[in-house]
């Protein structure tokens, strides 16, 4: 199974405005799976950043950074009606679940006490892990495990998370380094995301587009 990386448009925890600027100069780059958050751009101009994601050939990912219950329904009722292929975060509540069942979006909810924005992860390894077990009794399609966002010992945690959790794992959060992405390739999840390193240039100091292929290609090698 290979690594799939989601490039996130976004900056701390946030769209950037000229996220279509962006896409339009990354789009023919290796990167299957693009990304962006609920916040930053209005919703007109994420319908369009949608659209031309899908005419790319691209599939488009929604992560969401809230909480309440009324927010996560209304998060998941926009990625319904921006027509995104994937909703990633939100904390899982059964409305939520019920809401996507039968749509064509694929559901990876948070799991574990998340807070904060940018999203800060606690709770124990074995409480984190049993929440997804009991989460995934409910029909979700995976979990984006913010392990970089851990305030215990991120690649214990997401080593034993992807071991135990039978469905596709994202990691999330704060990947920005080649050292990371060793581990990453150690874990073995299905995807791993990474927004703001590329707009501060950490894996190298070339464009976007050009950092993209490089983490492609280190991560499939």
């Amino acid at each position: 199974m290979g690594l799939n990386l989601i490039v996130m448009l976004t900056y701390n925890d946030q769209t950037v405005e000229n996220a279509l600027e962006v896409f339009e100069g990354c789009k023919n780059s290796a990167a299957e799976y693009w990304g962006f958050k609920d916040v930053g751009l209005p919703v007109d101009q994420m319908k369009k950043l949608v659209a031309n994601m899908k005419s790319a050939g691209k599939k488009i990912c929604l992560e969401v950074v809230r909480y309440t219950e009324r927010e996560c329904l209304e998060s998941a009722r926009l990625a319904i009606d921006c027509g995104f292929d994937f909703l990633m975060g939100t904390l899982y509540y059964k409305p939520v679940g019920q809401l996507l069942r039968n749509k064509a979006i694929q559901y990876m909810p948070f799991c574990g006490r998340v807070s904060g924005r940018p999203s800060v992860l606690e709770g124990s390894i074995p409480e984190i892990i049993n929440e997804a077990k009991e989460i995934s009794k409910n029909g979700v399609n995976g979990f984006d495990l913010l392990a970089y966002r851990y305030v215990g010992d991120p690649e214990k945690l997401a080593s034993e998370f992807v071991k135990e959790v039978s469905l596709p794992v994202v990691l999330a959060g704060s990947i920005s380094s080649f050292a990371r992405l060793d581990k990453i390739k150690e874990v073995g999840p299905w995807g791993f995301t990474i927004g703001s390193a590329f707009f501060e240039k950490k894996f190298g100091d070339l464009p976007i587009s050009k950092q993209i292929d490089k983490v492609v290609s280190y991560v499939n090698r």
